[in-house]
């Protein structure tokens, strides 16, 4: 398209460079190019037409998605429960690390209602409701081991056992919390501590909806 813009730019040129003024040619060049800076514009508007469509259909579904949800929660239906451990192959130390960290359960046994992301540690509830959570906490070697649930960065439970000389040692916490959409529940190794993990599946979250609200 391009080029054949230039070509009859030029042609219309030269038909009217004999008979108009000198900058009859430069015209017509600055027209060629802004028609062709305005077809490069409709391109991208198109291109973003068709971007906004896509987001509508996004946000329908997930609107659907969500009315689905409350619809469920309404006639006492909604199911949402999960559990994992942190390991899916191998074992050792996890930890420690400089900072506070989320701890990844990447094991999923179940995730019913699919709240908790394996990804992030972090289960996100997606109705109001009153939930029960739980975690274990297992530690090999040197006591130095500090693990709490939180809700939004809040601290809401916590299990410690630091000290000196070897030692194997176990320990767990629960909760009965209530959440409104999109708050976040996880488990966090505090700096400078560890866990250890094997096939054992010794460190777990778990959490359930007791009711919705």
């Amino acid at each position: 398209m391009k080029g054949v813009v230039i070509l009859l730019t030029m042609s219309l040129c030269l038909t009217l460079s004999g008979t108009q003024a000198p900058d009859t040619c430069s015209v017509v060049r600055d027209l060629a190019v802004l028609k062709e800076k305005l077809e490069a514009v409709e391109t991208r508007l198109q291109a973003s037409e068709r971007q906004v469509e896509e987001l509508k259909s996004v946000n329908k579904a997930q609107e659907e998605e969500l009315k689905t949800l409350k619809d469920l929660a309404a006639a006492g239906q909604l199911k949402v429960a999960f559990s994992a451990a942190l390991r899916t192959s191998g074992s050792g130390d996890i930890g420690p690390f400089n900072t506070d960290t989320t701890l990844q359960y990447k094991r999923v046994f179940s995730n019913f209602g699919s709240g908790y992301n394996p990804a992030t540690g972090v289960f996100t509830a997606m109705v109001k409701g009153v939930y029960f959570f739980r975690y274990t906490m297992f530690y090999s070697g040197n006591a130095n081991a500090v693990v709490s649930l939180r809700k939004n960065g809040q601290l809401i439970v916590s299990t410690w056992d630091t000290g000196s000389g070897e030692a194997q040692d176990f320990a767990s916490n629960a909760a009965i919390v209530e959440l409104e959409v999109g708050d976040n529940v996880y488990a966090q190794l505090s700096a400078n501590r560890q866990v250890f993990e094997d096939a054992g599946n010794y460190n777990t979250f778990s959490g359930f909806l007791l009711f919705t609200l």
